[in-house]
C-alpha cells in the first residue's frame, strides 16, 4: 500500500478567487495534478501528516461511516467508482483515505467490492465481506450496506454502554485516589510539621493519619510503578494467552451487578450479528462462526462455536443453546419459535432489541446508584483526612 499524506494548499480559482483546502496524496504532484483538474492554480502545497501520524488508526466508527455514505450514494443512483471518490473526497484520514483509494483501484480493474476488501480484514471483518458478497450476487449491494451501517450503530452504541458502565466509576475513584493521595503526601506533613511543637498527645485519628502519610512518602512511587506493571501485565495477558482471556472474561460475567450487563450485552450481539447475517442470506453455519466472533466475549465465542458444531450434526438451533446452559430461557424460546414459524431473523433481531434495552436499563441504573455512593465514599475519605489533621488544632483552643 502507497504511503499517502494530508496535504495543504492555497491557490486561485476559477474567476481568480483565493481558494483553499486539503487533499489525501501520495505526493505534491499528484495534488498540482488533481487541482488542475479542477481548474486551481496552485500557489502553495504543503504536506502536514503521513499515514502512520496521528490521525492514521482507522477506528470501528470510520468504517461504519464509510458503509453509511456508500450506501447513501448508491441509493442515490451513483454509480460505485463515483460513489468511492466521493467518499475518498469527506475522508480526512490518510489510512482510512489509503484504504478507500486501494479499494477504488481494485474494483476498476474488475475485482468485485467484497473480494478487494477481504484484502483489509483488520479492517472489514467476515460479517460485512460477506453482506457485501451477498448484495453483489443479489444486486442489492446499497440495501446490504445500509444493513451493514445499521448494525455497526447498533453495536457501537451498545458498546458505548457497557464503558459507560465502567468508566464513570472508574474515573471517579482514580480521581478520589489522586486527591488522596496528594493530601497524604503533600499536605499532612506540613501539618505533622506544625504538630510537633504542641507537645501534646495527638488523637488517634491524627496519629493513623500520619502514619499513613509516612507509608505514603516512603512507598508511592513504587506503588505507582506496581500499578503501571501490573496494567502492562494485564494487557500482554490478554493479547498472548487464550486461556487467560477466557478466565478473566469468565470472572467478568460472575462479578455482581456489571456481571448480568456483560452477560446480556453479550447475548444481544450475538443474536444482533446472527439476525444480519443470517437475514441476508448468509449460510446458518457461516452466520454462527460470524457470530461468534461478534459476541465480545470469549465464554460466549466458544459456546457460539460449540452451537455451529451442534448444528452441523443437525440439532435445532434452538436446543443447541438450551443445551450450552449459557442463554436466557427466554431467547431460547424465542428462537425455537423463529425456526418454527420460519422468521428466525425477526425473532433474533427482537431478541437483539430486547436485551439492547435490558443493558440501557441496567446502565442507567448502576450510573443513579453509583453516583451518590461514589461522593458519599470520597467525601468521607477526603473529608476524614482534613478532620483527623484539624482536631489537634480544634484541641489546642479548647486549652487556650
Amino acid at each position: 500500500m502507497r504511503k499517502l499524506y494530508r496535504w495543504h494548499w492555497s491557490g486561485l480559482g476559477p474567476g481568480g478567487r483565493r481558494v483553499r483546502g486539503e487533499s489525501v496524496a501520495a505526493t505534491r504532484h499528484e495534488v498540482e495534478r488533481e487541482l488542475l483538474s479542477q481548474a486551481i492554480h496552485v500557489k502553495r502545497v504543503r504536506r502536514k501528516s503521513g499515514l502512520n501520524g496521528g490521525t492514521g488508526r482507522i477506528t470501528s466508527r470510520d468504517v461504519m461511516l464509510f458503509a453509511r455514505q456508500l450506501a447513501t450514494l448508491l441509493r442515490a443512483g451513483v454509480p460505485v467508482l463515483q460513489a468511492f471518490q466521493v467518499v475518498n473526497g469527506s475522508i480526512h484520514k490518510p489510512a482510512l483515505s489509503a484504504v478507500v483509494q486501494q479499494l477504488m483501484q481494485e474494483v476498476a480493474a474488475g475485482s468485485s467490492l467484497a473480494r478487494a476488501l477481504r484484502r483489509y480484514p483488520a479492517h472489514f471483518d467476515s460479517l460485512f465481506c460477506n453482506l457485501v458478497e451477498a448484495g453483489e450476487s443479489s444486486g442489492s449491494l446499497e440495501q446490504m450496506l445500509d444493513r451493514v451501517a445499521t448494525y455497526k450503530e447498533k453495536v457501537e452504541t451498545l458498546k458505548a454502554r457497557v464503558k459507560k458502565a465502567l468508566w464513570y466509576p472508574i474515573a471517579v475513584v482514580v480521581v478520589g485516589g489522586g486527591v488522596t493521595a496528594l493530601l497524604l503526601i503533600q499536605v499532612v506533613p506540613q501539618f505533622e510539621s506544625l504538630f510537633h511543637g504542641f507537645g501534646a498527645e495527638l488523637p488517634g485519628m491524627t496519629r493513623l493519619t500520619i502514619t499513613l502519610s509516612e507509608f505514603a512518602q516512603h512507598y508511592w512511587l513504587r506503588g505507582l510503578v506496581g500499578l503501571m506493571l501490573l496494567a502492562w501485565l494485564l494487557r500482554q495477558g490478554l493479547k498472548r494467552s487464550a486461556r487467560f482471556t477466557y478466565r478473566l472474561h469468565a470472572l467478568l460475567l460472575r462479578l455482581p451487578i456489571v456481571g448480568g450487563i456483560f452477560d446480556k450485552s453479550a447475548v444481544a450481539r450475538y443474536a444482533r450479528t446472527l439476525a444480519t447475517t443470517y437475514g441476508a442470506g448468509v449460510p446458518m453455519l457461516e452466520a454462527l462462526n460470524i457470530a461468534a466472533g461478534a459476541t465480545g466475549n470469549q465464554v460466549y465465542e466458544h459456546v457460539a462455536r460449540q452451537l455451529r458444531d451442534d448444528v452441523a450434526t443437525g440439532q435445532p438451533l434452538h436446543f443447541a443453546m438450551r443445551l450450552s446452559e449459557r442463554f436466557p430461557t427466554m431467547a431460547v424460546q424465542m428462537v425455537g419459535i423463529g425456526e418454527e414459524s420460519g422468521a428466525l431473523d425477526a425473532m433474533l433481531n427482537r431478541i437483539a432489541e430486547y436485551y439492547e434495552e435490558e443493558v440501557t436499563n441496567q446502565v442507567d441504573a448502576l450510573t443513579s446508584l453509583l453516583e451518590p455512593l461514589i461522593i458519599v465514599i470520597l467525601g468521607l475519605l477526603v473529608g476524614g483526612l482534613v478532620i483527623s489533621m484539624y482536631l489537634p488544632i480544634f484541641e489546642l483552643g479548647t486549652v487556650l
